[in-house]
């Protein structure tokens, strides 16, 4: 698995002040899915392992990452076969091993059983596509995703609902930042792949204070579309939010053929700057390693106060109810 590190921490042009904190070094590992469930968690094995040895102390990992991505076929009479429990199931068994043996956080991300799914009130099987951080004595937080892709090769609208709107039944509310103590109070946020094309998304969790935002992801090409490369729009999309929202933004990615999709990979990590700190290859195994100076976050906003000068007197239309009758805007 090839290693790539960033090569320090690049300076704060809007700088005033010293930074108040050390710089928070995390690590995220870009794999690709193996038949032989050994093989698959030896590799994941191996990426937090390099990043811990180089001291990252939080380890980000792609979207639905002890799975074969589902979502190449609809999902049928009982989608959620596969689906896991949230805390004792496989994925966070296997976070909070490698957390306790390498010494350090585990992001990474699971389908969820979703209990009320087999109510009367659902009934349809579906479960959460939902990201989780695991230290050594467990689980910490997680956020289920909101946005659900519905399109060719991606019909994951036949395996996930969406996340709440409000508060669930444990009282979590959508868009939740997780101050993380055990790294030094480093404020995250953890939507996931689809969640990163939404403008809206980037701007609730800047809101809420977020200086993070890792979005664990499974992207690659489109089966009606073979010619057609999103690589760079993926990328611009997630760097170009970080700049509106002054974010740090993380997208781990998978990559390799599983069938109908070909992942390409492209992991990277960018600053609120907009900078590419680190990024992998379209076609490699890797772990990206970078130092993210979080106090780039006071010093951007402070020079581009976007979040003050907001007009939400104006965004009325923004709340209003999707009409699917106009999928392209307008009313004509």
């Amino acid at each position: 698995m090839r290693l790539i590190t960033a090569p320090g921490v690049p300076s704060s042009p809007a700088r005033v002040d010293l930074p108040a904190r050390e710089a928070l070094r995390v690590g995220a590992v870009q794999h690709r899915w193996h038949d032989s469930p050994d093989d698959l968690l030896a590799e994941l094995d191996e990426g937090i392992a390099l990043a811990a040895r180089e001291g990252a102390r939080v380890v980000f990992l792609p979207e639905l990452t002890l799975s074969r991505y589902p979502a190449f076929v609809r999902g049928g009479d009982d989608p959620g076969a596969g689906a896991e429990d949230l805390r004792d199931g496989p994925t966070v068994r296997f976070a909070t091993e490698a957390a306790g043996k390498h010494g350090v956080l585990v992001h990474a991300s699971l389908y969820e059983r979703d209990g009320a799914s087999l109510h009367e009130s659902y009934g349809d099987g579906l479960g959460f596509n939902t990201a989780v951080l695991a230290g050594p004595d467990g689980l910490i937080t997680y956020t289920r995703k909101l946005h659900i892709p519905v399109t060719e090769g991606y019909y994951e609208d036949t395996y996930f609902r969406g996340g709440p709107v409000g508060a669930d039944p444990t009282g979590r509310q959508a868009y939740p930042v997780h101050t993380v103590d055990a790294l030094d109070g480093a404020r995250i946020g953890m939507p996931t792949c689809w969640d990163e094309w939404f403008p809206e998304v980037a701007r609730m969790y800047s809101l809420a204070g977020a200086e993070v935002i890792v979005y664990p992801t499974a992207i690659g090409s489109e089966p009606g579309h073979p010619d057609f490369d999103t690589q760079p729009l993926w990328q611009q999309v997630i760097v170009g939010n970080g700049i509106a929202n002054g974010t740090f933004m993380i997208a781990p990615n998978r990559h390799g053929d599983e069938g109908a999709i070909t992942f390409y990979g492209s992991s990277f990590i960018s600053d609120p700057y907009g900078r590419i700190l680190v990024q992998a290859p379209r076609d490699e195994s890797a772990v990206l390693v970078a130092d993210l100076d979080l106090d780039q976050r006071r010093d951007w906003l402070t020079l581009f106060p976007f979040l003050a000068t907001r007009r939400p007197d104006t965004y009325g239309r923004l709340t209003e109810p999707v009409d699917p009758s106009h999928p392209l805007g307008g009313s004509n």
